[in-house]
């Protein structure tokens, strides 16, 4: 017997050994990672052995039943590709078959079998889409309407500044255009005016913050953008988001630019998913130690505080790229294709409207001028705006006169028609995420150049706004100059419509992003839905509520859905789809005033709502499915429902103005009646009438009783002596 077959028939045997001692004792098996001990594992690969050749005679095979596979590759070989055509002649039945086919019993059975079903199928086909899934339609709108339990917003994040030792209160909130996951909030010392009289020096040494808030980071602002005094609205320039404007409590205007500062912002990392993993953090970030000036940015420019507003500024707007205005309320085309003009409204009862390039026609200096008025700019300055600075007028002042006295009215939010168009949905901000960065085309570089460029106008564009004034009154105005013919000054045109609806300021007046006619003002303890063109009055009037309403905002994603805020931390999202006399639901988000209200469409599939409280702490919520994802046909329900409104309210006024004709009719009636002549009557004549009256009340009496017999003949004479 040779070695090989003493291996192949001789059995591998193995003896393990155990200590006595260790018998019965009780055996815990436990997980280790076998790379980390030493020597915990040997590991043994298998290689070809030339010396030994071991014939294999027992094979345990298992088989199951498949169809035979076969493996083929192949290989296409690629040849010139050559534009080529053919022209064929269609091949046709001879006049004799198609004559023997007409005839055919065979052809004409089959085709009167066939033809009812197929006429049916093809009505069906017109009638319905075959390929609908109805099934997926009807999920929809169960998910939409039908499932109560994800219907209630769910806070994701909040954001406080715990470094600043002054109690404040956020005052404007704006997420940023670009960068996914960022949101800068204005915020201002929570004081009454004569508090601030009082406490002036303090206030002085403290900065006026625009705090820019990135969801990698809940602790440490961003950036902070320093101004003159604590700013109560401010927004994201839509051609260039590194150009902010904002509006103080002093009245001015401050401008920054922060494109130096962009690369820093957008290495932040932020998203919808929380992730722990290690990240670069910006260099700026305020900790301790660190160098606190690097997180300020200071302002590139400020208005003239003589030329400006003398009050608070309450709103700002950039105007589109697409017009712009000069000094006479005229539209011409923006020959920039920039937004480069703001308007703004303050408690001073007035609007202006700002245009960041120079007033003024650049002409050639001498060289020495030059050198004598060049001045030193701080390197952490830039010269965007540098014509601005402390010289900026505006273009054109307008005034509400409230007619008859010498009073202006107070605005404090205002909504112009082109608004709507810089709404950023998901849709836009991938097309504006593929535009060149701003940085790298420098749009705001020649802004010198002056306005003395001829104009081209343009014609049938629509110059009337809706305007919310401080006593809660809804003025449809048009901003439009017109020369007064007495002294030859430019004058603003009279109101269009005035509507007295709210009893408070109004705090929201917002277009919707769906219907651009279609206005949402907040104001007092109602709320009101008004449509351009309509000068009725409201569509929606709102019940007051036992609590103020403080701000409000549409729905990025539903038509019929906005949101509210009250002064008593709650939030009521109305449904036009489903209640229009009360909210959808209410939810408690803190326990103090909300203050502002701003969504923002993350991504097709989320979605947040950003909201601000009178301590100052941001809540970021995130919105429920139901209420960010619409119905199939909701945004043409929601109009049908406006169309209806419009058809009650031209019936309530043709029911009430036929109701005054009426009353006019009666009123008539009534002066005619006492305009007719009323003689007075002697003694005499009153006595005479009524004795005539009695004797015919006898004779009547007499005739009565004869014809029911209770008179007799005899009788007739003694009853007439009586």
């Amino acid at each position: 017997m040779n070695f090989t077959s003493w291996l192949l028939q001789t059995k591998i045997t193995y003896m393990i050994t155990r200590k006595r001692n260790e018998f019965g004792r009780p055996i815990k098996f436990s997980d280790f990672n076998a790379s980390v001990v030493k020597d915990a594992y040997i590991e043994c690969t298998a290689y070809p052995d030339k010396n030994f050749t071991i014939q294999q005679r027992e094979k345990d095979i298992g088989l199951q039943v498949v169809p035979k596979i076969n493996d083929i590759t192949t290989q296409t070989r690629w040849t010139y590709p050559k534009n080529a055509s053919t022209q064929y002649q269609p091949r046709e039945f001879s006049e004799e078959v198609k004559e023997e086919l007409g005839q055919s019993k065979s052809l004409a059975e089959f085709l009167n079998n066939t033809s009812v079903s197929v006429e049916l199928a093809l009505q069906q086909n017109e009638i319905m889409n075959t390929f609908v899934d109805d099934w997926r339609y009807l999920a929809e709108e169960e998910g939409t309407y039908g499932d109560k339990s994800d219907t209630y917003l769910k806070e994701y994040q909040s954001f406080t500044d715990l470094h600043n030792l002054m109690e404040k209160t956020i005052t404007c909130v704006s997420w940023h255009p670009t960068i996914q996951g960022l949101i800068a909030v204005s915020v201002a010392v929570r004081l009454t005016f004569e508090d601030r009289i009082h406490f002036s020096g303090k206030l002085l040494l403290q900065p006026s913050l625009i705090l820019f808030w990135s969801f990698s980071d809940p602790i440490h602002p961003q950036l902070m953008l320093e101004s003159p005094d604590d700013i109560y609205c401010f927004q994201f320039c839509p051609s260039d988001p590194n150009i902010i404007a904002g509006g103080c409590i002093n009245g001015q205007i401050v401008m920054w630019d922060i494109t130096a500062h962009a690369d820093r912002i957008e290495n932040t990392k932020a998203g919808g998913t929380r992730s722990k993993k290690a990240m670069l953090k910006p260099m700026f970030l305020l900790e301790p130690g660190s160098n606190k000036e690097a997180m300020y940015i200071r302002h590139c420019a400020v208005s003239s505080i003589e030329n400006g507003h003398k009050k608070v500024i309450t709103d700002i707007h950039w105007l589109s790229n697409t017009f712009e205005i000069n000094r006479m309320g005229s539209v011409f085309e923006n020959r920039s294709e920039i937004c480069c003009q703001l308007i703004t409204c303050s408690a001073d009862c007035t609007i202006c409207i700002w245009d960041v390039r120079s007033q003024k026609t650049v002409t050639p200096q001498p060289a020495e001028k030059k050198k004598e008025e060049n001045v030193e700019i701080p390197y952490d300055i830039p010269s965007t705006f540098l014509h601005l600075d402390l010289a900026w007028k505006p273009l054109a002042k307008i005034k509400l006169s409230k007619g008859e006295t010498t009073l202006d009215h107070c605005p404090t939010k205002i909504s112009l028609n082109e608004v709507h168009l810089l709404y950023k949905t998901p849709e836009k901000a991938l097309v504006q995420s593929a535009v060149p960065n701003a940085t790298e085309v420098k749009l705001y570089s020649n802004l010198e150049t002056g306005l003395g460029n001829p104009l081209k106008p343009i014609e049938d564009f629509s110059t009337k706004f809706f305007v919310g004034t401080e006593e809660g009154e809804v003025i449809y105005t048009d901003w439009k100059m017109e020369r007064d013919p007495e002294t030859g000054r430019l004058t603003t045109k009279k109101p269009v419509n005035l509507y007295a609806v709210h009893d408070g300021a109004v705090h929201t007046i917002q277009r919707s992003p769906f219907y651009k006619d279609i206005v949402l003002t907040v104001g007092g303890w109602n709320v009101a839905l008004w449509k351009e063109g309509v000068l009725i009055g409201p569509l929606l009037q709102t019940c007051c509520t036992p609590k103020r309403y403080t701000s409000g905002h549409w729905s990025l994603t539903r038509p019929g859905v906005f949101y509210i805020g009250r002064e008593d931390g709650y939030i009521d999202i109305w449904d036009l789809l489903e209640k229009t006399h009360e909210p959808a639901q209410s939810q408690n988000i803190c326990i103090t005033m909300i203050t502002y209200i701003k969504p923002w469409a993350f991504s097709a599939k989320q979605q947040f709502v950003a909201i601000a409280d009178y301590y100052g702490t941001l809540h970021i919520l995130e919105v429920p499915w139901s209420l960010s994802h619409p119905s199939t046909n909701e945004v043409t329900s929601v109009s049908h429902y406006f169309e209806r409104e419009v058809k009650h309210l031209e019936y309530r006024e043709q029911r009430k103005k036929i109701r005054e004709q009426e009353k006019m009719e009666l009123d008539l009636d009534m002066e005619e009646k006492k305009k007719t002549k009323t003689y007075q009557k002697s003694k005499e004549q009153i006595e005479a009438e009524l004795k005539l009256d009695f004797e015919s009340y006898l004779e009547l009496e007499k005739a009565t009783l004869i014809n029911l017999g209770l008179l007799r003949a005899s009788e007739q004479m003694s009853y007439i002596n009586m």
